[in-house]
């Protein structure tokens, strides 16, 4: 489905109301908790792609396991079913996902004893898992990965029978989303502590029964901030969120009021109001803990006609597609100067925008709503816009709520 993407000139929002689905990463880190702790219940969960694959995975008895697109899911997953006695499984998912990297992981949980074999390529899914009682509790990691596999150890580590010590090395990277992870075990009266480079998660057999409720997901609200940024006059309340997040991405606040985005807080909802005649420059964010929304921003910055220089990228090269090359080929297309290295984009300041673009997507579904916002400024075409589905089902319905005119080709 590839979808055309027009607005009216002048573009403004009236104060308009949105509710977003729950968070895909608090979402999918509580339904691999419920399923170690079955008697806590959750609230607001995502309707995401993602999630439901989760679910489907921790609730069913198949041995073969397909989590197609999902990589917190194939992360996560892999540690849950390595702990899981007895159980055998062959983890799999889409042709994109048997590219993406799972070695670091799967060399830590052989540290501590886990069976786990390569069914095809050493290095990649899919992977084969013989669940077993751990009794080994420390383990060295590189500090620099994908925080997912820090916290897909983390999750596990309160039903091995002597806990998890788990040692970084290096700088440690994403740090928010470790932070998440911690805090929702917390949230359950599981013991941690996270001193310098060493995390230790104490063993707990049982949790008190609870409602765990998932705010509202941040990355999705970024398109937002986004449309907030490029519309003529813009107020928007999104729903529900809180003012000190779990979720790394809530860095977008500081960010965006560098391109005259406004926040505030009432309750659990939140505010965003374009500011009238603010003064554009350039920006130059270093984004090592909320990689996930530097699609967003070089479109925001591309709309605003402002260049942008963003570090701290280097996790974007092995998600749904090679983020930074798909960024340069649709940015390009658009007639923007664009360069990126492995961990960094640089984008030229310019006036101009190419008209009616088709963007690929890559079967990545931020690609295809970081760009939709830039049909405030010209016409625009999304390629394989159902891909969306992934994180944010209901994206096009509420753009369309805001009075995108949206039609299908």
């Amino acid at each position: 489905m590839n979808l055309k993407l027009t607005t009216n000139s002048p573009f403004t929002i009236d104060d308009s109301q949105l509710n977003i689905t729950g968070s895909k990463s608090e979402t999918n880190r509580l339904l691999l908790l419920k399923a170690l702790f079955p008697n806590i219940t959750l609230a607001n969960t995502s309707n995401s792609d993602d999630s439901e694959v989760m679910q489907k995975a921790l609730t069913g008895n198949d041995e073969i396991v397909d989590i197609h697109h999902a990589g917190t899911a194939m992360r996560f997953l892999t540690a849950y079913f390595a702990v899981n006695e007895g159980r055998e499984v062959v983890m799999t998912g889409s042709s994109r996902m048997q590219e993406r990297p799972i070695k670091i992981l799967v060399d830590t949980l052989r540290q501590l004893g886990v069976e786990i074999s390569y069914e095809k390529e050493e290095g990649y899914p899919p992977i084969r898992i013989k669940g077993k009682k751990v009794t080994a509790s420390k383990v060295t990691l590189a500090a620099n990965v994908s925080s997912q596999y820090i916290s897909a150890l983390l999750l596990v580590a309160s039903k091995l029978e002597n806990g998890l010590e788990l040692t970084l090395e290096g700088e440690i990277t994403s740090i928010p989303y470790i932070k998440m992870t911690l805090a929702l075990l917390k949230d359950l009266d599981i013991k941690t502590s996270f001193e310098g480079n060493v995390i230790k998660v104490f063993p707990k057999e049982s949790v008190e029964s609870k409602e765990m409720v998932v705010e509202s997901d941040w990355s999705s609200a970024s398109y937002f901030f986004s449309l907030t940024a490029l519309a003529d006059a813009a107020k928007i309340t999104l729903s529900s969120y809180k003012e000190n997040s779990l979720q790394g991405d809530s860095e977008l606040i500081s960010l965006y009021e560098k391109m005259g985005v406004k926040t505030t807080f009432q309750g659990n909802k939140m505010t965003l109001e374009k500011v009238a005649g603010f003064n554009y420059q350039d920006v130059n964010f270093e984004l090592n803990n909320t990689p996930d929304i530097a699609q967003t921003i070089v479109v925001t910055c591309l709309g605003l006609g402002i260049g942008c220089h963003l570090t701290g990228l280097h996790t974007l090269k092995i998600k749904e597609t090679d983020r930074l090359e798909a960024l340069k080929t649709e940015l390009t297309k658009l007639g923007a100067n664009i360069s990126v290295t492995n961990d960094s984009l640089t984008l030229v300041k310019s006036d101009t925008i190419n008209h009616d673009v088709k963007i690929g997507t890559y079967n990545d579904h931020r690609m295809a709503m970081a760009f939709a916002p830039l049909a405030i400024k010209v016409p625009i075409i999304i390629e394989d816009a159902g891909v969306v589905s992934k994180s944010y089902p209901d994206f096009w319905n509420d753009l369309k709520a805001l009075n995108f005119q949206i039609s299908e080709l």
